[in-house]
């Protein structure tokens, strides 16, 4: 495979066109002036409804996914997918510029739109990395696309710091519109153009739906596969609950402001930024089984040391070394997918890895919110639940054979 450093570099810069979206709509900003401004209720309720909104978002992209990336093998319209989910996307952002003070209804499903809309987009953009990258450059490819994506992230809170020390949201919602969508143009107009199909779009779909179980079957049939996707749902669902509620976290348990929530997810993104790109080498070196390993480990001892910390500074502390394993942890997971997967069946195989991450984090971010409410809105029995789904994923993850492991002489 010849590697074409122009296709790459347009691939890296849409991770940082849209890193915009997770930094300021999924964690810094949106969840906690929905819950702290929209809902407005001290008793857990803007939580219960947030982690139900995640939910939703997250259970449509798990059951769309596979039936998306059918469609976008068999019928060439992988590029014309991707491209859609994006406007969807921004479309949702744009809605939220209209909701005021009590608007619960309204804000959850502008979220619930714009999330889908970000995953599903998401399927397309990483159905690329095996057709730009080869197999031993998997590793360094993602890492550079987390690496420029929390880059972009960063660089996003920047500009919306100033509306938020002002706690001016409507402009928030444009700056992430216009960010998103500049940077994101030369993926589209660089990354290659769609095949053509084997099918028409509306048999392909419904040649997914029917086939949808053999996909299931064919991916058990795979025990490699199958075992990194079980230690996966479990792992990433912790990963991704934490994403989804460290705003609120910040804001509910530690005191901070919303300039302080943007700071401290400043921090955030430049620790991520530097977990990615270090350990992007180390990843097709290593192989990403012992990388992930060692995150994993470091995120459950994190994870026990927040239920005990008390003050800003400690968790500041925990918040950097939470990043570096969350840059760390997504770009080896993806490179992990990516070196299991099956030739020509990447849109798939990629669209079945989203069914894995996105309906296991329905479950996390659902019992986080039931077990808060249950604690009449303390947060801090939520920071073991989620600490558990780490060391499930942990144990399950060490059944995985590394393809890059060396076989062991006799």
């Amino acid at each position: 495979m010849s590697y074409d450093k122009r296709t790459v570099r347009s691939w890296v810069l849409y991770d940082f066109a849209n890193s915009i979206f997770p930094a300021v709509v999924t964690t810094a900003v949106f969840p906690q002036f929905y819950v702290n401004f929209v809902v407005n209720d001290d008793a857990g309720l803007g939580d219960l409804w947030w982690t139900r909104a995640v939910a939703l978002s997250a259970l449509v992209v798990a059951f769309t996914s596979p039936l998306l990336g059918a469609i976008a093998d068999r019928s060439g319209v992988r590029k014309k997918l991707f491209a859609f989910y994006v406007a969807v996307c921004l479309t949702g952002v744009g809605l939220m510029t209209t909701l005021e003070p009590g608007m619960l209804v309204a804000g959850f499903l502008f979220f619930v739109i714009a999330n889908v809309g970000f995953e599903s987009a998401a399927v397309f953009y990483n159905a690329y990395l095996p057709d730009i990258a080869p197999p031993e450059r998997l590793g360094e490819v993602s890492g550079r696309g987390f690496g420029w994506g929390y880059l972009g992230s960063a660089l996003g809170l920047l500009l919306v710091l100033p509306f938020g020390m002002r706690e001016q949201f409507e402009p928030i919602w444009v700056v992430v519109i216009a960010f998103f969508l500049i940077f994101s143009i030369p993926a589209f107009r660089v990354l290659p153009a769609d095949s053509p199909g084997r099918m028409r779009v509306g048999q392909a779909a419904i040649s997914g739906i029917t086939e949808l179980l053999a996909i299931i079957g064919e991916v058990w049939r795979i025990p490699n596969l199958r075992r990194f996707l079980f230690a996966y749902f479990f792992y990433i669902d912790g990963v991704l609950t934490i994403i989804a509620m460290a705003g609120i976290i910040a804001v509910g348990t530690f005191g901070f402001t919303t300039q302080g929530v943007i700071i401290l997810f400043l921090i955030v993104q430049f620790s991520a930024m530097a977990g990615a790109l270090t350990m992007a080498r180390p990843t097709d070196r290593l192989g990403p089984k012992k990388v992930l390993t060692g995150v994993l480990m470091m995120w459950v001892a994190a994870g026990i040391a927040a239920y005990f910390i008390q003050g800003q500074t400690a968790f500041y502390v925990l918040a950097i070394v939470a990043g570096i394993g969350l840059g760390t942890v997504q770009s080896a997971s993806r490179a992990f997918m990516a070196s299991l997967i099956p030739d020509g069946r990447e849109a798939q195989m990629f669209g079945f890895y989203a069914l894995c991450g996105r309906s296991s984090s329905v479950l996390g971010p659902l019992l986080f919110g039931m077990v808060v409410y249950s604690a009449g809105g303390n947060q801090r029995p939520g920071f073991l639940l989620l600490t558990g789904f780490f060391v499930v994923g942990l144990l399950l993850l060490q059944r995985v054979r590394d393809p890059k492991a060396q076989p062991k002489t006799v």
